[in-house]
């Protein structure tokens, strides 16, 4: 039994902000996570080496304000991502080597759709207010179709087509059939429009922690102390006058009121007593998350680079659908980062550990040579079958979802609160959204009691 102000659910960057918000305010906190570790959608793995892999969330760039003063506030640096060299592209059957944001040995019909298509996402994102997207002019009209039927009626050219449905539907780990257009400009103009969705040079994701995002929530851990309890999977949550009783296998705890800071489909799993009310509840069976692998290949050293190529590839309905150099700040060993996301990385369940193995490999050695077969090391993370995440990194709202029950994300339960990257009008999806929805429930949360006391 453990008595505290508040209780804090999920040790994502989500509740550990939220958790050390608390604290700090000089607040009594119980942070309670289901796993064996902090982190919840980021994962760092170190090595013997002192190397380190990021299995989950990895990058931060430019506008990410919240992150980067967490990592400042605890004194991790950041280092640039490897871009030097030559990109490589394989759209409608053809293969690209490229530098800047696309290949422009495209055609031109599919450069100038590219561009028009871009320009006209650019101008639905300025449409959308981002504290409340179901309110845009326009959102009950976009909210009725999908991000595929938008792109069959807006993209002529079909490596256009490709390159669009695969890039975007990719960052929501599903199919464009199953994503609805307004969910898509929401999440692209919470990030400031498409430039930094869609990775855009000078306004992209485009750095790092030394250390991995493991430096970060290690630091945050160290501070909460024994205010963290691991393994400890939440199973109801009762909430009465005075406040709430979270109960997991092991733990009770009664707090003043709670933060959820779990993904959405996970939030489902937990019973609360009363009810949530019916509009939160089927919230949480309408926005899921899709199926990812996210693959560390290590080398001795990162040969891609003498070959002039900066590691990244791009290659939809492939095993390898994107490549990435994931070096550490040093450089060695070399490392490519490998993200199959979708209906591919569905079809890579399918196979068993070895068969998954060989078509990964191969993919990867088609656009980087026989080096690339002989990994001295291959760590694969594969998010579709997480239990606590409940898939990919990101959940996303099919058609009809956020017009119906889009003012549900944030808004309390009671002496229950939300938090969650999914929760965040800034940067949705991203590791910064998640640390603002932290500091904004924990903030909620002493808000509401102060007025109660009044």
């Amino acid at each position: 039994m453990a008595d505290v102000d508040y209780c804090v659910v999920g040790a994502g960057f989500a509740g550990l902000t939220a958790a050390l918000r608390l604290k700090q305010a000089g607040q009594s906190v119980a942070l309670l996570e289901a796993r064996d570790r902090i982190g919840g959608r980021t994962f760092t793995e170190v090595r013997d080496d002192g190397s380190w892999i990021d299995r989950g969330g990895a990058w931060i760039g430019p506008g990410q304000d919240a992150i980067y003063a967490l990592m400042k506030e605890f004194g991790v640096p950041s280092y640039k991502q490897y871009t030097d060299g030559d990109a490589m592209m394989f759209i409608d059957g053809k293969k690209y080597r490229y530098t800047g944001t696309i290949p422009l040995s495209m055609s031109p019909w599919a450069v100038a759709n590219l561009g028009a298509v871009f320009l006209e996402l650019t101008q639905m994102c300025k449409a959308i207010p981002v504290e409340a997207p179901w309110t845009a002019r326009k959102a009950q009209k976009w909210d009725q179709i999908s991000w595929a039927a938008w792109l069959d009626r807006n993209t002529l050219s079909k490596p256009a087509h490709e390159l669009l449905e695969s890039s975007v539907s990719g960052l929501y780990t599903s199919a464009a059939s199953e994503i609805s257009l307004l969910f898509v400009l929401y999440q692209m103009a919470s990030a400031g429009g498409p430039s930094f969705v869609l990775g855009v040079k000078d306004a992209a994701e485009d750095a790092r922690p030394v250390g991995g995002m493991g430096a970060i929530h290690r630091a945050v851990a160290t501070e909460l102390g024994d205010a963290i309890h691991l393994s400890q999977p939440v199973r109801s949550i009762e909430q009465n006058v005075d406040g709430v009783i979270v109960r997991s296998d092991d733990m009770v705890v009664n707090a003043r009121r709670a933060i959820i800071a779990v993904p959405i489909s996970i939030a489902s799993q937990i019973t609360y007593e009363p009810m949530l009310p019916a509009d939160r509840s089927f919230l949480h069976q309408r926005m899921p998350s899709g199926a990812v692998y996210k693959i560390a290949l290590v080398f001795d050293e990162p040969f891609w680079r003498a070959d002039g190529l900066s590691g990244q590839s791009f290659a939809p309905g492939s095993p390898a659908n994107l490549t990435i150099d994931s070096c550490t700040n040093t450089g060695t060993p070399g490392m490519l980062t490998v993200i199959t996301e979708g209906p591919e990385a569905r079809r890579l369940t399918n196979l068993d550990d070895d068969e998954r193995k060989r078509a990964v490999l191969a993919a990867v050695a088609e656009r980087f040579g026989d080096k690339a077969l002989s990994p001295v090391d291959y760590v694969e993370q594969n998010w579709t079958v997480e239990r606590y995440s409940g898939g990919g990194m990101i959940a996303h709202a099919p058609p009809g979802v956020l017009t119906e029950f889009g003012p549900a994300l944030r808004e309390p339960c009671g002496r229950i609160h939300w938090a969650g990257t999914e929760t965040s009008a800034v940067m949705y999806g991203f590791i910064d959204g998640a640390v603002r929805s932290g500091e904004r429930a924990a903030a909620e949360v002493i808000e509401r009691e102060a007025m109660a006391v009044i």
